[in-house]
């Protein structure tokens, strides 16, 4: 270990099962990820490491809100979530950094997927006829979903 620019340096042989993982995170393709759902908790950590985007322990409870959670609580849960496939980890000494495997958005895209397939028939037509039947839009939400629609029909006719 040596000191370069008030960094600490240090060169660490890889252990065996950061080997390991490598070598599946090598043989799984992105796009075929399975996606398993977050539990409340997780999906709380899991918010936080998206807006932090990557970042040490110490730098992810920071960017908790108050109350914290216990360091320890948040330690297991971004264990869980490295084995079900949403967080990585690199190695600095013996500090991880995180960051996340999804993003936000391709999470609830996939989240959204799973919920219409589940309760609407596999139909978004179901779902949004769903909300515009229980829910009491407003007219100028009904007109901003107008015209999000038209511009996907535009799109999609280019």
């Amino acid at each position: 270990m040596y000191i370069q620019n008030n960094l600490y340096i240090c060169s660490v042989k890889p252990s065996k099962t950061e080997e390991k993982m490598a070598r599946k995170k090598e043989n799984l393709d992105d796009n075929v990820i399975k996606m398993r759902e977050l539990t409340k908790g997780e999906e709380q950590v899991m918010q936080v490491i998206w807006n932090v985007g990557q970042g040490f322990a110490n730098e992810i409870m920071a960017a908790f809100p108050e109350p914290k959670p216990a360091y320890n609580t948040v330690l297991t849960v971004i264990k869980i979530l490295e084995k079900k496939g949403f967080v990585q980890h690199e190695t600095f000494c013996r500090a991880n950094r995180y960051s996340p495997v999804i993003s936000r958005e391709e999470y609830s895209h996939r989240y959204l997927g799973s919920v219409v397939e589940r309760y609407f028939n596999n139909s978004y037509l179901d779902l949004v006829s769903a909300f515009a039947k229980k829910e009491n839009f407003s007219i100028e939400e009904l007109e901003e979903m107008r015209k999000t629609i038209d511009e996907a029909i535009a799109s999609e006719r280019k």
